[in-house]
């Protein structure tokens, strides 16, 4: 018989499986700037950037198939509930709600792995102040950000990054001169080898098309 105290161990455990698997796992940033959300990331192989909706965007760090699994469920959810109510239904709180519920499920479920994963879903709006950034965690709880967002490997790392982010106001410039900033932010130690290469994006806030987020060569 499980006793509270052998559920509440084992939980700890898997926290501790989760954050050490995430150990190395290369940063991602967002700030909101003055024409979107500028995103910036660091990778190895698959992308870390994805469009999800009409102008709603992820970024992760954690194993590929989970954050593969998050993506695809985001964007099969978004789609579905953009079909059957109306594109301003899909919002960043609406599928954040949606995605937390199984990821919480499998993390509280001993019989089955957690998702190593961690999340950043963006949301552009019509000005600065209306853009909304919400953070999901590898337990399905969420929160929201204000103005940036950082996630990496290390605790160390995470808040060095936010320190960097405080410093400046993103919200005054474009995306064009805040990505070289925020790349600025990171660089890889040597013994990360050769193979790691940045990433960027824009959420823009006005474009030709519904469709928002433009790759960037970063």
């Amino acid at each position: 018989m499980v006793t509270p105290f052998d559920w509440q161990e084992s939980i700890g455990h898997r926290v501790q499986y989760v954050e050490n698997k995430l150990a190395q796992g290369l940063p991602v940033i967002c700030a909101s700037v003055a024409d979107g959300v500028a995103i910036v990331a660091w990778r190895r192989n698959a992308r870390k950037i994805f469009e999800i909706y009409d102008r709603l965007a992820m970024a992760a760090i954690g194993q590929q198939s989970d954050v593969e699994a998050i993506r695809s469920a985001a964007v099969e959810f978004a789609h579905r509930e953009g079909f059957a109510r109306s594109e301003s239904d899909v919002t960043v709180e609406r599928v954040a709600a949606t995605l937390s519920q199984p990821i919480k499920r499998a993390f509280g479920d001993l019989t089955v792995a957690p998702f190593v994963v961690r999340s950043v879903f963006a949301q552009v709006g019509e000005d600065a102040g209306s853009d909304r950034l919400l953070l999901l965690g590898f337990d399905g709880d969420y929160s929201y950000r204000e103005k940036t967002v950082a996630l990496a490997g290390d605790a160390e790392t995470e808040a060095r990054l936010l320190d960097a982010l405080a410093s400046e106001d993103w919200r005054r410039l474009t995306s064009s001169a805040a990505v070289p900033k925020l790349l600025d932010l990171w660089r890889p130690a040597d013994d990360l080898g050769d193979d790691v290469r940045p990433e960027a994006a824009v959420l823009l806030r006005s474009g030709e098309s519904d469709r928002r987020l433009r790759n960037l060569d970063a």
